[in-house]
């Protein structure tokens, strides 16, 4: 563990959520680091050098996007490290395989995305980056300075020696692997007795009931979801069985992209990157993010659009910090609705949080679901009702009919199906699109 650099950017994270700046202040740093990043990491990578020749430094925000597809197609030049994509699938998949997620010491980190968007991608994290990654993370996360004794309790699909960077003398961190039935997690959480709580919104859930049935009883002084959209439906739920708020973390394989401050608000992490919007929809408060992380050089992160889609908070933060508050992590760009207008048979998106509220003005007795488009006319509902099941599903149904009619499209068939998911391998998505656009 490179101790140094640990509390470096430990130091720097806390410095930053406490430094008070006007959002010009913040982008003219950003524009400075991304400029000094640009000059020193460009050269070291094949790919970039030849992708970005010629064009102007100071222009860099104009410059031409890249995405997951490009680094994959050209991952052998595209790092910095000299590694080979066969030779990094190998070593992710042989531990993941292994359930063995230690590197080795003094090694690069290697591992595999989920593959949500339906192709696993490789990142590679050296180790002076994940002790500054550790470092921000601890800053952000933790419920109290890095110097008090912590116990955490890390739920996630697979470990990496990423996470196990946060260990020391004084944190405590175990892993619990979301691969292994739910129920075998219960005693060895409750003999942990966690500070801090770190899982998935479909995890926390069922340790939410085991709380409320009497199967578990924690008190953690901090709850963070990560890893799936996180649902009103199942915030409400998790805070009132822990009676806490709950707090979130914004992570991907591109990158520590968010992180809630002390009054619960989601952030971006815009003192290590920089995040550009693309804007989806008129009121622009809908976007995909495209990053530029200025903090990393092995793989490096340039002007890469992300499939996510993010909203924006229409209300200022209380804290008052510069980074861009968020109202929600909406879910992907590939899980958007889309509906046939009646007169024109023209696509029009149907944004998640619509259908959301569609869900959420039904029936308070709708306790968890899913929802599936199979096409423009056809969605599939999976409901777990308290209640009569009936009515609630012909509510759910003059909801659904209300929303696409109100957009002019064709209102879809619904199909309802019964509901079951059991949190493991695979992510939890509420709303989900199986077909592709044409």
């Amino acid at each position: 563990m490179n101790l140094p650099v640990l509390l470096k950017h430990y130091l720097l994270a806390r410095h930053s959520a406490r430094r008070r700046q006007t959002r010009e202040e913040l982008e003219a740093r950003q524009h400075r680091k991304v400029t000094a990043f640009l000059t020193a990491t460009l050269a070291k990578s094949p790919f970039f050098a030849s992708y970005y020749k010629g064009l102007a430094l100071e222009d860099w925000r104009n410059w031409p996007t890249t995405d997951k597809a490009l680094m994959m197609a050209n991952f052998d030049e595209w790092n910095t490290l000299g590694m080979s994509k066969a030779e990094a699938f190998e070593t992710a998949s042989r531990a993941e395989h292994d359930r063995d997620f230690v590197a080795p010491p003094g090694g690069i980190t290697v591992g595999l995305s989920s593959g949500t968007s339906g192709n696993r991608g490789l990142f590679l994290v050296s180790p002076k980056e994940r002790a500054a990654w550790a470092g921000a993370v601890l800053a952000k996360t933790l419920p109290g300075p890095l110097w008090q004794q912590q116990r955490i309790a890390f739920f996630l699909r697979a470990d990496s020696s990423l996470y196990q960077t946060v260990r020391s003398r004084r944190i405590a961190f175990r892993y619990f692997d979301m691969s292994r039935p739910p129920g075998m997690h219960l005693a060895p959480l409750q003999q942990l007795a966690p500070t801090l709580l770190v899982a998935p919104p479909s995890m926390l859930r069922l340790l939410a009931e085991a709380q409320l049935e009497g199967r578990l009883a924690i008190a953690p002084r901090k709850i963070i979801a990560v890893a799936e959209v996180l649902e009103p439906i199942d915030r409400a739920y998790i805070e009132g069985a822990f009676q806490m708020e709950l707090h979130q973390v914004y992570q991907c394989t591109e990158g520590f992209l968010g992180s809630t401050c002390a009054h619960g608000t989601l952030h971006l992490n815009e003192d290590i990157l920089v995040v550009e919007r693309e804007y989806l929809d008129d009121a622009k408060r809908m976007f995909s993010p495209i990053i530029t992380d200025f903090s990393r050089t092995s793989q490096p992160i340039i002007r890469y659009r992300l499939n996510d889609v993010l909203t924006l908070s229409e209300q200022p933060c209380p804290c008052g910090s510069a980074h861009t508050a968020l109202a929600a992590v909406s879910g992907r760009a590939d899980d958007i609705f889309y509906g046939l207008t009646v007169h024109t048979e023209e696509q029009v998106p149907v944004f998640a949080d619509f259908v959301r509220r569609s869900v959420m003005f039904a029936a308070d007795q709708i306790e968890e679901y899913r929802i599936i488009q199979h096409s423009p006319t056809e969605l599939e509902a999976a409901l777990r009702i308290k209640g009569d099941e009936a009515v609630v599903r012909q509510a759910l149904q003059e909801q659904i009919c209300k929303l696409f009619d109100g957009l002019g499209c064709h209102v879809p068939r619904v199909r309802f199906v019964p509901y079951h998911f059991e949190p493991g391998l695979v992510k939890l998505r509420r709303l989900q699109r199986s077909y592709v656009l044409h």
